[in-house]
């Protein structure tokens, strides 16, 4: 694998999250490795794949007290994000 500009790897990482529906955990597993590496936050991207399996965020979604819990539906860990105002 070639080495990756900061410029480059950032709109590789766009592009890999406008149709995620898609894309397996290895291959977020990957583009989340290449934004470590060249130091991008993901920052909001991290809500749209399973904290624990990687895989694109499919399952119930809950609201209590200004948190969103939403259970995933691949391995059944509970990813809980604060909403802000």
């Amino acid at each position: 694998m070639k080495k990756l500009s900061k410029t480059e790897a950032k709109e590789k990482i766009t592009d890999f999250f406008k149709n995620i529906e898609n894309k397996s955990s290895k291959d977020v597993k990957r583009i989340k490795k290449i934004a470590m590496s060249q130091n991008i936050p993901l920052k909001e991207l991290r809500k749209k794949f399973c904290k624990k399996c990687y895989s694109p965020i499919q399952g119930k979604t809950r609201i209590n007290n200004k948190i969103k819990n939403i259970t995933c539906k691949e391995c059944g860990n509970v990813n809980r994000w604060k909403i802000k105002n």
